[in-house]
């Protein structure tokens, strides 16, 4: 575990702010998601038909965004010390957005020999509404 870490939980403060990135969405981004995940749901790839249920575009798969929000922990954190990692859709992605995707350390605790950082996760669009709220659990060496 310790050869993929980044930090040291001694260098882990409460209400740290983890690396941050913004990304503008592409149709691409969103197709070519559709075709590494598998879902081949028509509302995520075929304009035509999203239109014609009553959408105004195609629209991306949460996990694409909730998979890029992972990178904002493992910038941070580094590989091998996630041990838990909770996301929760709170709204649709369109071409065009733009994310913002953030998170900060809640709080950080020994437990049985443990040293774990709480951190909370989001992802919010151009207009500040939320996308993705989510949490991850790291366990840190010393």
């Amino acid at each position: 575990m310790a050869e993929y870490a980044l930090k040291r939980f001694e260098d882990v403060e409460e209400n740290e702010a983890l690396p941050s990135f913004d990304l503008k969405v592409t149709r691409t981004h969103i197709i070519k998601y559709v075709g590494a995940g598998g879902d081949f749901q028509p509302i995520h790839h075929d304009e035509a038909f999203a239109v014609s249920n009553g959408l105004p575009s195609i629209f991306a798969n949460g996990l694409m965004h909730g998979g890029m929000l992972a990178k904002v922990v493992t910038d941070w954190a580094g590989y091998g010390v996630l041990k838990q990692y909770k996301i929760r859709f709170t709204g649709i992605v369109w071409p065009g957005d733009t994310l913002s995707f953030s998170g900060h350390v809640v709080h950080r605790k020994q437990v049985n020999n443990q040293n774990l950082a709480a951190v909370e996760l989001k992802v919010v669009n151009q207009n500040g509404d939320a996308v993705i709220a989510g949490d991850a659990l790291v366990n840190f060496p010393s």
